[in-house]
Formats: structure tokens, C-alpha cells, sequence
């Protein structure tokens, strides 16, 4: 396999606290990989950090076969590695229109054809251009979401990090916010590295997964080991009886 993305050892320590003690995953090209784990894990901090929102003590990180420190990020990282966050609320600006918050990132790494750009990216999350001079206040939550999305395609990344996409949406709208998502990797050949809660997200987008407690990874595996229950940690088990629900006898 063509490794794309590598996290090696990767430390983040907030005051003392340890977030995250030594982590290691690696990704491959195309491949859509996932982190599960109960709040306050690691998880996002993980994706936070590989993004360079975070900081990272030590460790070492490759992005398609460029090393990058803990603190130094190119222009070029932040074209192939873009991130969609939880909240579509919070993610987007209030006093932008949808124009401009799809202009900015355009504008910020000199790219040509932005009408083109931009009216590709929305049509692209089933939005039309319609929707252009909105602001965000007047779309629906799943909106703002295929928005956020649309700016991470804008600048053609090749990794797609994925921090609960679709955790503050309806359950109506998630199946079509993770349809979307799917599409758009199989067109673009994207990897994926998508953080959530619900195991049966990650069962349906991912093709492996990694298990994460108290800032480690207790454990790795492919999907078919998590649907056929062939893992080995106590953790990993505890969390599948989590994810199922409460069940009347």
C-alpha cells in the first residue's frame, strides 16, 4: 500500500495533561480510515494535531511524503490536508455569505477559475448557486454542513480529515451529508481519516479503524473485524454494547 498520511509517536500535552501519548497510525492512498473512542480520548485531538490546529510535543508526521515538524506547516500542506469540523454552527462565518466563505481559501492560495471553483464545489454538495449570497444564519443545519464541506473541496486536498461530520445533524440528514462525502471520495480519490462515536458510521465509511482510550490506541483492526466481532480488547467490546443501545429481553 502507498502510504499517504503517517502520525508516528505523536505526543500532545496541554499543561501537563497528556492528550495524547505516543499515537501511530498510518493511512493509505484512497483508503478512508477511522478513529473511534468514548469523549475525551484523543480523537479529535489527534486530527487537530495532524491539521496543525495542535501543536505536538514530539512525534513525527508525513503528508504525502513530505515530513513536517511540530509546529511548521507549507502553504502547499494546507491545499492537500483539509479538515470539515462537528459543528456547522460554529465553522463557518456569521457575517460571510456563502460566496465569500467559498472565495477566501481561493483567494489566500492564488487559485485561478474561482466562478468555475465555486460553482462546481456547491453543485458538487447538491447545492446550487442559488446559494450563493446567503448568509449562514439562513440555511438549515445540513446546509451549513454541505457549505463546510464545499470549502474543503474548493481547493482540491487530497486527505479529507473528518471530526463527527455529521454528530450535531438530524439523523435524517446524516444519511445524505455521509452519501455526499462517499461520492466525493470515490470522484476525487480522496482519503478520508474520520473521527466519530457511532461505530456504525464508521462500519459503513471506513475500511479500517483504530480503537482510542485515554489519549493511546488500545487496539486496530479492519471493518470486517469490527462487524464479525474478531477483536481482542475489552475496551473495543465495551464500546460495540455501548453503540447498540439498550435492548428490552
Amino acid at each position: 500500500m502507498t502510504v499517504v498520511l503517517s502520525a508516528k509517536d505523536i505526543v500532545v500535552d496541554f499543561d501537563g495533561y497528556l492528550a495524547l501519548d505516543r499515537v501511530s497510525i498510518e493511512v493509505a492512498k484512497g483508503e478512508s480510515f477511522g478513529l473511534v473512542g468514548e469523549s475525551g480520548s484523543g480523537k479529535s485531538t489527534l486530527l487537530r494535531a495532524i491539521a496543525g490546529l495542535n501543536h505536538f510535543e514530539e512525534g513525527a508526521l508525513m503528508v504525502d511524503g513530505r515530513t513536517y515538524s511540530r509546529k511548521s506547516r507549507d502553504k502547499s500542506f494546507y491545499r492537500d490536508v483539509q479538515m470539515v469540523f462537528q459543528d456547522p454552527y460554529g465553522s463557518l462565518h456569521p457575517r460571510q455569505t456563502v460566496d465569500a466563505i467559498l472565495l477566501e481559501p481561493l483567494v489566500i492560495h492564488g487559485v485561478d477559475n474561482k466562478e468555475a471553483r465555486i460553482a462546481r464545489a456547491l453543485d458538487e454538495v447538491g447545492l446550487g448557486t442559488g446559494f450563493r449570497f446567503r448568509y449562514s444564519h439562513q440555511l438549515s443545519g445540513g446546509q451549513r454542513q454541505r457549505i463546510a464541506i464545499a470549502r474543503a473541496l474548493i481547493l482540491e486536498p487530497k486527505i479529507l480529515l473528518l471530526d463527527e461530520p455529521t454528530s450535531a445533524l438530524d439523523a435524517s440528514i446524516q444519511a445524505e451529508i455521509l452519501n455526499l462525502l462517499e461520492q466525493a471520495r470515490k470522484d476525487r480519490n480522496l482519503t478520508f481519516v474520520m473521527v466519530s462515536h457511532d461505530l456504525g458510521v464508521i462500519s459503513h465509511m471506513c475500511d479500517r479503524l483504530a480503537v482510542m482510550k485515554s489519549g493511546k490506541i488500545v487496539e486496530s483492526m479492519d471493518v470486517h473485524q469490527l462487524e464479525t466481532r474478531e477483536f481482542s480488547a475489552d475496551y473495543t467490546r465495551q464500546l460495540m454494547v455501548a453503540s447498540e443501545g439498550f435492548r428490552r429481553d
